[in-house]
């Protein structure tokens, strides 16, 4: 029987420890934490987002990371197969807009609860409050670990499932970089993927806490449009984040550490053309125009955006409306059609929903997940330079990862 280390009791590890018990491996689970599961109890809000109902072809592409390294172990472990995994284990799923899959619950905790049902079953060792320092490799073959307390535990195959640095509450601090580095394997530069953005502008900050729906964001680099997306988005006290600002921020944040210069135009009224617009404010106009501009733009614009909106387009908020000429009105139109931001940064890896970057696809066996560099070392999950958008795209990947690892490192 085959003795297997895997470290970290997140997504990737837990489903590791599973599916190489499964196969037959003595198995122990080394969690630093005190608790497993700790990142995936804050995933999707709390609820978790399991995995997505896409067809292999779109879900590859939601994985801009390295997502083509993912089609074998998909090949052998996918969104179907995550989703009878927990419904035979009594955790009942639902499809939501977009495909994304959720416990019926919305408890992330009955993820958390199922995996520890089933590792008990099976007999996995679990140690809590368990940090690892060092990877033991002798003859470039791993042989087991070394944790803070510099206690030795063997090993016939070691399964490196750390995560990455977002979140290090969670954890999430780093550490397998580390361990995978002093052992030869390349890290591909870190930088942060589904993270918030800082603007210049402080009128962003008069908007904090408001969440739009179906506007259209661009991103302008160096005054050129590259990307474009309709949908939801959110201001912060910083700048701005929600669903479309998450996506796109992986992109910004190369942009942004190649030195371009990085602006979001913002269409609150995306449906209606500049001509449409207009006549729908002359309406509004007509309607209101007994009252003061700062007083007429409520079935237009949700409370908080008025004042703010109103000083942008340079109009005088005690103004009548019927005292509005021309001009004011078409400013005031391209401004709602072209908010213009300045992207000054992201927010810090910490913040991060995920880590872009890590140990180098190229060093990996991408059937097994085994170290193309140490014999019997198996890497997953967000330690990996993979990394997806949201909608349950990454979970998936580190349930992927973690599957296949936990069944190739059982073997003889």
């Amino acid at each position: 029987m085959r003795k297997v280390i895997v470290v970290g009791g997140g997504a990737a590890g837990l489903m590791a420890a599973v599916s190489a018990a499964q196969n037959g491996a003595e198995v122990m689970l080394l969690e630093k934490n005190n608790r497993l599961g700790k990142k995936l109890l804050i995933t999707g809000k709390g609820r978790c987002n399991v995995t997505n109902t896409a067809p292999l072809q779109e879900f590859v592409k939601n994985i801009p990371g390295n997502g083509r390294f993912l089609y074998s172990v998909f090949s052998k472990f996918f969104n179907w197969d995550i989703r009878s995994f927990f419904e035979e284990l009594d955790v009942p799923l639902k499809e939501e807009r977009g495909g994304r899959i959720f416990p019926v619950s919305d408890k992330a905790i009955d993820i958390v609860n199922a995996f520890e049902k089933i590792l008990h079953r099976l007999a996995v060792q679990i140690k809590l409050n368990e940090s690892v320092k060092f990877l033991k490799v002798d003859n470039n073959k791993v042989t087991g670990v070394i944790t803070e307390e510099d206690k030795l535990y063997e090993a016939d195959a070691v399964i490196l499932a750390t995560g990455g640095s977002s979140f290090p509450g969670t954890g999430s601090t780093g550490d397998g970089y580390r361990m995978a580095k002093q052992i030869g394997h390349t890290i591909e530069d870190l930088f942060p993927a589904l993270v918030p953005l800082e603007c210049e502008e402080d009128w962003v900050k008069d908007f904090q806490g408001l969440s739009l729906r179906n506007v259209n964001l661009k991103v302008l680099v160096d005054g050129d449009v590259k990307k474009e997306m309709f949908g939801e988005m959110l201001f912060t006290h910083f700048g701005v984040s929600g669903p479309i600002i998450l996506t796109l921020s992986r992109d910004i944040a190369k942009w942004l550490r190649e030195g371009k210069t990085v602006e979001l135009s913002l269409n609150l009224k995306p449906a209606l053309t500049k001509e449409q617009l207009d006549k729908r404010i002359c309406r509004d106009f007509e309607k209101y125009s007994r009252k003061q501009i700062k007083n007429a733009l409520g079935d237009l614009l949700p409370s908080k955006m008025i004042s703010t909106v109103i000083d942008l387009a340079f109009i005088d908020e005690n103004k009548f409306v019927n005292q509005i000429s021309k001009a004011e009105r078409e400013r005031l139109v391209d401004l709602l059609q072209d908010m213009v931001m300045t992207v000054t940064k992201t927010r810090p890896l910490s913040e991060a929903i995920v880590t872009a970057g890590g140990i180098s696809t190229k060093e990996i066996n991408s059937k097994t997940m085994e170290s193309k560099l140490i014999k019997d070392l198996y890497c997953v999950g967000e330690v990996v330079d993979v990394d997806a958008f949201t909608g349950g795209y990454n979970l998936q990947a580190a349930f992927s990862m973690g599957f296949v690892a936990g069944e190739a490192s059982s073997l003889e």
